[in-house]
C-alpha cells in the first residue's frame, strides 16, 4: 500500500515499441527493456508524499563521494560564445577522502569539492581506444557535479569500472565562470551538442549515453529532438523532466505552497546564480542587475532574465517554447523517462502521456511516490540510482546496438499530406504549403 512506502508503478508506451535485438541474437523490444530495468520502488514510509520525499532532498547530505577533473570548453557557436565547465569523473587520488563523511578539500577551494582542473597530459592519458561506454550526464536547475541526486544515480556505474561520465555544467554553475553575459535557459542545448560532438570525435571507439535530471533532462530531451537520427548518442534516461514548464509553472502559482516555498526557493537559486555573476552581467548585458536581485520568485526571474536575453515577450512564450513533451515526438533513440506523479514540481499535469504512447522511442514509467528527484529509501538510499543503472547497463552491454533501427515508424514527423500540412515537433508549429 502506497501509505507503508510501496510506490505503484506504471508504464506508458507505444502499442509497437522500438524493436532491439541482444547481442546473443535474442528480439526483444524497449518496453520489455524497460520493465526489466525498473525494480519494486519501496520508499520511506515516513517521507508519505511528494511534498516529504522534495523538501527532504534539502537536509540530506550523504552522497558518494565523486571527484571530477574540470576542462573548460570555449563555445563553437558564433552566437551564444562564451565558456563553460565540463566535470569528467575520475577514480579517487590516495589521500582523498573515501568514507562519504566531510570531502578531502579540493585543491582549488574556486572549485566544488573533489575537484580540480584538469590537466592536458590528463585528458590525452584517456586514450581514444578505450571502448568503456562514456554517459554525458546534465544536471538540475540552478546545479551542477556536485548534486547528491546526480552522484547517487552514476556512482554505481562510475565504481564498477565499466563506465566514463562526465556532466555538461550549465553556464555560471558549479563555481563555473562566465565570460559573456549569457547564463542559460531550458533551450539551451549548444553546450551539449558541442560535448558529444566533441566526445564522438575525441574518443571514437566509446558508445555514448545520455542522463538528464530536472532542467538538464529538459535540456537533454531537446537536443535528442532537435539531432534525431543524427545524435551520436545511443541511448539516454531522462529523471524528473518537468515536460510542459508552462503547466508546471501555473500549477506551482496556483497553491500556496507552490507559489511561496518552491517558486521562492527556484527563484533564490537564480537570483543567488545570477549575482555570483553579478560583475558580467553588467559588463556584458543591460540587465538591471539591482532589479534582479530584489526578485523571490522563479517566474519574476525568468521574466527580468531569460526574456530580455534570449528575446522572448513573455515568460510564458518562454516557457511553451523551451518545453520537451513536443520533442519527445522528435526523439530518435531509445528513451527512458522517470517521473513520480506526485512530483509537486515536475507535475502529473504535465507529463506527456500521449506523445509517449505514440513514439516507439520512448517509454514513460511514473512511480505514485517520489516527489522531485526524491525517491528516499528506507536507510538514505535513492530508488532512481537503480533503473537508471539497470537500462544504462542493458542497452551499453546487452543490446547490440547497430540493431536500433532511426526509422521505425516510417516518418520522421507527422502531417496530412492530403491537404498539404506538416507538423515539426521541434519547432512546435503546424507548417502550411503556400500555393505558388
Amino acid at each position: 500500500m502506497e501509505w507503508l512506502g510501496r510506490a505503484k508503478i506504471s508504464f506508458t508506451a507505444s502499442p509497437n515499441p522500438l524493436g532491439l535485438r541482444e547481442k546473443d541474437g535474442k528480439l526483444t523490444d524497449l518496453l520489455r527493456i524497460c520493465e526489466a530495468a525498473v525494480p519494486p520502488c519501496q520508499l520511506n514510509p515516513l517521507l508519505f508524499n511528494g511534498h516529504a520525499q522534495t523538501m527532504w532532498t534539502a537536509t540530506a547530505s550523504h552522497a558518494p563521494p565523486l571527484h571530477y577533473r574540470r576542462r573548460i570548453f570555449e563555445a563553437d557557436h558564433a552566437e551564444f560564445n562564451g565558456s563553460f565547465a565540463v566535470d569528467f569523473a575520475v577514480p579517487p587520488s590516495p589521500d582523498s577522502d573515501r568514507s562519504g563523511g566531510q570531502p578531502a578539500p579540493a585543491s582549488d577551494p574556486s572549485l566544488p569539492p573533489r575537484t580540480t582542473y584538469l590537466a592536458e597530459p590528463e585528458l590525452a592519458a584517456m586514450g581514444s581506444a578505450d571502448g568503456r561506454p562514456m554517459l554525458v550526464v546534465l544536471h538540475g536547475l540552478s546545479g551542477g557535479s556536485h548534486e547528491i541526486y546526480l552522484r547517487y544515480a552514476i556512482a554505481p556505474l562510475i565504481d564498477s569500472g565499466k563506465w566514463e561520465a562526465c556532466v555538461v555544467n550549465s553556464r555560471g554553475c558549479a563555481k563555473s565562470k562566465i565570460t559573456t553575459g549569457l547564463l542559460y535557459n531550458a533551450r539551451a542545448t549548444w553546450d551539449v551538442r558541442q560535448v558529444v560532438n566533441w566526445l564522438r570525435k575525441t574518443y571514437p571507439n566509446r558508445p555514448l549515453f545520455g542522463l538528464g535530471f530536472s532542467l538538464g533532462a529538459c535540456i537533454l530531451t531537446n537536443y535528442l529532438g532537435e539531432e534525431g537520427a543524427a545524435t551520436p548518442l545511443k541511448a539516454a534516461v531522462v529523471v524528473a523532466n518537468p515536460w510542459a514548464l508552462h503547466i508546471s509553472s501555473k500549477m506551482l502559482q496556483s497553491t500556496f505552497i507552490g507559489h511561496h516555498v518552491y517558486q521562492r526557493v527556484l527563484g533564490n537559486a537564480m537570483r543567488s546564480l545570477a549575482m555570483r555573476h553579478k560583475q558580467e552581467l553588467d559588463k556584458y548585458t543591460n540587465i538591471d542587475t539591482e532589479h534582479l536581485n530584489g526578485l523571490r520568485f522563479l517566474w519574476e526571474f525568468d521574466r527580468a532574465y531569460q526574456c530580455p536575453t534570449w528575446g522572448y515577450p513573455t515568460e510564458e512564450a518562454y516557457y511553451r517554447d523551451a518545453s520537451s513533451s513536443d520533442s519527445l515526438l522528435a526523439v530518435r533513440v531509445p528513451l527512458l523517462a522517470l517521473n513520480a506523479t506526485d512530483d509537486p514540481i515536475a507535475c502529473n499535469a504535465a507529463l506527456p502521456y500521449a506523445e509517449a504512447a505514440t513514439t516507439p522511442y520512448a517509454v514513460l514509467c511514473t512511480t505514485s511516490l517520489g516527489g522531485h528527484l526524491g525517491w528516499f529509501e528506507v536507510g538514505g538510499g535513492r530508488w532512481h540510482t537503480k533503473p537508471v543503472c539497470n537500462f544504462l547497463n542493458h542497452m551499453a552491454f546487452e543490446v547490440d546496438l547497430d540493431s536500433i533501427n532511426h526509422d521505425a515508424d516510417g516518418k520522421p514527423n507527422s502531417g496530412n499530406p492530403k491537404v498539404g500540412t506538416h507538423f515539426d515537433p521541434v519547432r512546435r508549429k503546424m507548417q502550411v504549403k503556400l500555393n505558388q
